[in-house]
């Protein structure tokens, strides 16, 4: 081993960017940061309405799904970032925290200090919210938080939709009072999109003790004597493996598929299914991989007046609206497409919101691969705490060959229950008087799909993944937990992983700022506590 870091981390993402910045403000840390992806220099990844082209294998991973039993066994889309700042380059930029019981949970399950009281000061850390400043938002922070430029009609007519229902307006979904229906905060600065990479790292590139390679794809963990010494990975494409060495620790930070999958290509999993691919076993962890959990999107499209954002695209148009933005930052290229949303209960009985409605001023089915014609609104919903639970297993020893990713949606009867209730309260706003003025007809499932077996075929064909995969290296005390309180590996020195692979249980929201925070608190246990 020719080069040697005090800390190395293993995936530029939210949490990954987060860790190696904050590690690197003590200037005897030497921190190396690795990206299986390239630099975020893609013009796209900077305009907040480009991230609904940045499909390429440059930025995205492209994973898919293994057969989903429950979904006509269809083989998912799963994407994931897979450049400087991860999926928050690639994201819709909303920045959720999810309900202050969700860390309570996590508390009561045995992880002290990860209540809700125990994470608050790392979100305002993080944070500089350009509307907002009190006990709940932070000023003066890396990340910027603000609200949107504009907003569609069709937005704001969700937004009356949805109050002519019941729904209160909310002014803040990450305040005292998660339930209601509002328009997004993002991260964006400047109208410029605001990531994990564009916060943390750009301003400290150029210290002396941090270096960040990219095209560097990890293939395993080196463990000598129990312990976490190095790392190897293949640089630029090249067939030899480069090994670097931490004096330090070990951080992974790729995410809830790729920081499982890191572990168990190094031999660290259960031992059984390492051996079974022939895979020598360093280490016996049986829950590295498991509790794996993810939100799953039904969804209804209308056909509407003509105000979408639907060939806004079309080259002519795209021109006009590039100019607009470059001189004067307005215009459809500010939008993030999922402008507002709303929090609401299945019934009066849950403990918190447990549905989540997001409204889209455009039609965006299959991931927004599928063209339909003309002008339309699309309503997902979300069944925010699932009881389905996954799993991320190898396909392959070889590190190039892509996991085996398993949702496992709708596997738990009870995520059929509330995926029906949630898109039947879609369809209440959607058909509501206050929307009429702009919605034409329902188009997918469409007006004459009523019956409950109807909405299950529609759910089976057309359900989606919501972006936000957790849990696969949880963090607990009991036999398959991966790690500790404090993020370490379960059993193993000089190995932490921080990212939301470690969180327990799915957050009822977007996870974009709970990864971010779990990096936050992550780094501060490291900066504050010993080399293990």
């Amino acid at each position: 081993m020719s080069q040697r870091y005090t800390h190395i981390v293993v995936g530029a993402g939210a949490a990954g960017c987060v860790v190696a910045a904050r590690l690197s403000e003590e200037a005897a840390n030497r921190v190396l940061l690795l990206e299986a992806g390239g630099p975020d220099n893609n013009p796209l990844i900077h305009m907040p309405a480009g991230f609904t082209k940045l499909t390429s294998p440059d930025v995205n991973w492209g994973f898919s799904t293994v057969p989903q039993a429950q979904l006509n066994d269809r083989r998912m889309h799963y994407p994931q970032g897979r450049t400087l700042g991860g999926s928050t380059s690639i994201n819709a930029m909303i920045y959720i925290r999810g309900n202050r019981l969700d860390y309570d949970e996590w508390r009561d399950l045995g992880n002290e200090g990860w209540g809700y009281d125990g994470v608050l000061p790392y979100f305002r850390k993080s944070e500089n919210n350009e509307r907002l400043v009190d006990e709940f938002h932070g000023s003066g922070g890396p990340l910027n938080v603000t609200e949107q430029i504009g907003h569609n009609p069709l937005t704001k007519g969700f937004l009356r939709a949805a109050q002519s229902v019941g729904i209160p307006f909310s002014h803040d979904f990450n305040g005292a009072v998660q339930d209601g229906v509002g328009y997004y905060d993002v991260t964006q600065r400047n109208v410029r999109r605001e990531s994990a990479a564009t916060a943390f790292l750009r301003p400290n590139r150029k210290r002396p003790n941090l270096t960040v390679e990219t095209h560097a794809t990890a293939t395993g963990v080196i463990v000598e004597d129990g312990r976490a010494v190095g790392v190897r990975y293949l640089k630029d494409a090249k067939p030899t493996e480069a090994r670097v060495e931490a004096g330090g620790e070990v951080v992974l930070s790729g995410g809830a598929v790729n920081s499982p999958r890191l572990l168990l290509l190094s031999g660290i999993g259960p031992a059984d299914e390492l051996r079974a691919l022939g895979i020598d076993v360093v280490h016996d962890l049986p829950g590295v991989g498991k509790n794996f959990q993810d939100h799953m999107d039904v969804y209804l499209t209308a056909e509407t007046a003509p105000v979408s954002y639907n060939g806004e695209d079309r080259w002519d148009k795209a021109v006009r609206h590039g100019i607009q933005y470059l001189l004067y930052k307005t215009g459809p290229v500010t939008a993030c497409v999922a402008e507002a949303g709303a929090f609401l209960r299945s019934s009066p009985d849950v403990r918190s919101p447990d549905i989540q409605i997001h409204c889209l001023p455009a039609y965006v089915v299959d991931h927004g691969r599928m063209k339909i014609k003309g002008h339309g609104v699309t309503i997902n919903t979300c069944n925010l705490r699932p009881r389905s639970i996954g799993s991320v297993t190898l396909r392959s020893a070889d590190p190039l060959v892509e996991p085996a990713i398993d949702p496992a949606f709708l596997q738990d009867p009870y995520d059929w229950k509330i995926s029906m209730e949630g898109f039947e309260r879609g369809r209440e706003i959607l058909n509501a008087p206050a929307f009429k003025p702009l919605i034409r007809r329902e188009r997918l499932p469409g007006g004459d799909v009523k019956t409950e077996q109807g909405v299950r075929e529609f759910i089976k064909q057309w359900s989606k993944t919501d972006y936000h995969p957790v849990g696969s290296c949880k963090m607990g005390s009991d036999p398959m937990a991966v790690v500790d309180t404090q993020l370490r590996v379960r059993g193993l020195g000089g190995l932490r992983v921080i990212d939301a692979s470690i969180m327990p249980t799915l957050i009822s929201g977007n996870t974009q700022a709970p990864s971010i925070m779990v990096g936050e608190k992550g780094a501060a246990i490291m900066r504050a506590g010993a080399i293990v």
